[in-house]
């Protein structure tokens, strides 16, 4: 018989989790080649002082050699995140685009909705890795999270849950891949590429 599956509590959380290291390195031989990243927060209720995810993106992405290309607040409304995101890729501005909030469950969470048709491309691996990391923050409760990814006009677009720690878990996936130096392979790599027919 099978044991049953028990979230760990915190104060089990180090001691049974199983522990994910992440592969590949920084090869630090090579230039840092900075990426063009916009930030959108989606929320009902935050404005731009109280939107403490969107700061932390943006402390993370700067802090980390980027281009803080911009930033928004929209409401949790499909046409609205899609307005903002269609924007900013014709613009020809940004490389890549986070978004943070609405990934969860309630009727208000309409990010994936508005995001996930845009898809030219799927990239699978975010959500599954993301979840691997989460799960040793939140447990089961990274369940409610639908966090995405994906490729639209040869653009990077993210989304992110909108809790603070929900965010620096992203940009733990996230980061390293918008990192030039990582090897054996990065996300900047296949940006000159990602429109070729």
């Amino acid at each position: 018989m099978n044991a049953p599956l028990v979230p760990p509590t915190k104060a089990s959380a180090t001691n049974t989790a199983p522990s994910i290291r992440a592969g590949g390195r920084i090869d630090e031989s090579l230039a840092r080649v900075p990426v063009r990243i916009a930030v959108l927060t989606v929320s009902d209720t935050r404005d731009e002082e109280s939107d403490t995810s969107g700061h932390v993106l943006a402390d993370k992405i700067t802090g980390a050699g980027h281009t803080l290309a911009a930033r928004g607040i929209v409401l949790d409304d499909v046409e609205a995140i899609r307005a903002q995101i269609l924007t900013w890729i014709a613009s020809g501005e940004v490389d890549c685009i986070i978004t943070t909030g609405g990934t969860g469950l309630t009727g208000r969470d309409v990010t994936p909705e508005a995001v996930e048709p845009l898809y030219d491309k799927r990239i699978e691996g975010f959500s599954v890795v993301f979840h691997m990391v989460s799960y040793q923050a939140v447990g089961l409760s990274t369940l409610q999270s639908r966090a995405t990814a994906g490729l639209i006009k040869g653009v990077f677009v993210f989304c992110l849950p909108g809790s603070n720690g929900a965010v620096k878990d992203g940009w733990s996936v996230i980061g390293p891949q918008l990192d030039s130096r990582h090897m054996p392979c990065n996300l900047v790599e296949l940006m000159p590429r990602l429109l070729e027919k």
